[in-house]
């Protein structure tokens, strides 16, 4: 499988070692993301991958496989990958106008949190990983790229995503999350779905206490989470990114 974010990498410093080299955020934020296997979907190639693998992991647990990514200028989906080609995918999209894809089962929940003065609500959609490969440091870096650009990005401050009961379990235990509904029947996959919720301060806070504690913990991705430094240059790459017009703005369906 041909991407980008793989040719990015070639010969570079595999994911989860080292720290970002200083002038490729100056000269080329994709190749300072790709350090640690992370891309942005920025193409109609890279998008069909993305559901490509989404379809793949979705449809043999029978939640259907024909599903899309998400576009316009609301969507950002992330690409995670190893030197092997792409294992996973995970899109943020920002609430506006449009919504977001939750609130056609949990709209009344959602709302509670756009009422609170201050808030910037997000969700995380369309997420699948390999695990077939060494997923634990990929699979946390991933979650950590999506949360520095929306927090940096869309001052992101509640974070949402609506899962069936049986991944329920993950979600609370390697990330934090907690349910904040009963659940409900999502009609697009026909299946019983929980809204999960995590503030990004209580993200951050994870992140603080992992730091400090130095130990690792195998029921949490928090341990594996960047270090400070290096999420500052991750942050930078992704201004660096923005500033450049490499994430694509254009209309759905072009490339």
């Amino acid at each position: 499988m041909t991407l980008d974010v793989v040719n990015a990498a070639a010969g570079r410093t595999p994911a989860g070692a080292g720290s970002l080299a200083t002038e490729c955020l100056h000269h080329n934020p994709r190749a300072a993301l790709a350090d640690y296997g992370i891309q942005v979907a920025s193409n109609r190639q890279q998008r069909s991958q993305a559901a490509e693998l989404l379809n793949r992991m979705y449809g043999w647990r029978g939640y259907g496989s024909d599903h899309k990514i998400p576009e316009g200028e609301a969507c950002t989906t992330f690409l995670a990958a190893s030197a092997e080609g792409l294992v996973g995918t995970l899109t943020l999209t920002v609430d506006g106008a449009a919504g977001l894809a939750a609130d056609r089962t949990f709209e009344d929940i959602l709302d509670t949190f756009r009422a609170a003065p201050g808030s910037s609500i997000c969700e995380l959609t369309k997420f699948a990983f390999d695990a077939s490969t060494p997923a634990r440091p990929r699979l946390a870096h991933l979650f950590h790229a999506v949360l520095i650009y929306g927090s940096s990005k869309h001052r992101c401050t509640d974070l949402f995503i609506e899962v069936h009961p049986r991944h329920r379990a993950f979600y609370e235990a390697m990330l934090g999350f907690r349910p904040v509904a009963d659940a409900r029947t999502n009609v697009s996959v026909q299946a019983p779905s929980h809204l999960l919720w995590l503030s990004v301060d209580a993200i951050r806070a994870n992140i603080r206490s992992h730091r400090e504690a130095g130990k690792s913990n195998p029921r949490s991705l928090y341990p594996y989470f960047l270090r400070e430094g290096e999420e500052a240059s991750l942050a930078t790459a992704f201004r660096d990114l923005e500033g450049a017009c490499a994430i694509d703005r254009q209309p759905a369906g072009q490339a």
